[in-house]
C-alpha cells in the first residue's frame, strides 16, 4: 500500500478559525476525514507543526520510506533554506501546496525556496490543492 505524509507548517492548525476569507472556515482535521475515504489504496499520514526543527525531524524520519510528501510549509516556505535541503535529501518526490494564490498577496509570498525541490506547485485552489497534489504523487 502506498504512503503519503501530509506536512503542514506554522500556524495551518488554526484553519477554520484563521482568516477565515482567505482559508476558509475548515479546520485541516475536518477536510482530512474528507480526504481519506477518496484513496482507500493509500495510507494517509498527517503532521503539522509550528516549530521548523520538528518540520525537518519528519522529512528525515520517513523521507525514505514513503511514497511521497505533500508539503504546505506556511511562513517556512518563504525563509527556510533547511526545509529545502531537507527535501533535496530525501528519495521521496514532493509537491508544494499553498491554500492561498501566494502570487496576489504580499510580495515577500512570491518566492519559495521549495519550488526548486519539488515535482510541481499547487497553489491558490483552496483545500482542494492537497487532493490534487494526492493525486499527482499516485499517479508517478
Amino acid at each position: 500500500m502506498k504512503q503519503i505524509l501530509i506536512i503542514n507548517g506554522p500556524n495551518l492548525n488554526l484553519l477554520g478559525k484563521r482568516e477565515p476569507t482567505i482559508y476558509g472556515n475548515r479546520s485541516f482535521e475536518e477536510y482530512l476525514e474528507t480526504l481519506k475515504p477518496l484513496f482507500p489504496d493509500l495510507q494517509l499520514r498527517y503532521f503539522q507543526s509550528n516549530h521548523e526543527g520538528a518540520l525537518l525531524d519528519k522529512i528525515h524520519e520517513v523521507g525514505f520510506n514513503i511514497d511521497g510528501i505533500v508539503i504546505n510549509a506556511g511562513a517556512y516556505t518563504h525563509t527556510s533554506v533547511a526545509l529545502a535541503d531537507a527535501l533535496s535529501a530525501v528519495t521521496a518526490p514532493a509537491v508544494e501546496v499553498h491554500i492561498s494564490n501566494v502570487h496576489s498577496r504580499e510580495a515577500f509570498r512570491h518566492h519559495s525556496y521549495l519550488t526548486p525541490k519539488c515535482k510541481g506547485v499547487i497553489a491558490g485552489l483552496g483545500l482542494q490543492g492537497y487532493e490534487l497534489a494526492i493525486r499527482y504523487l499516485m499517479a508517478l
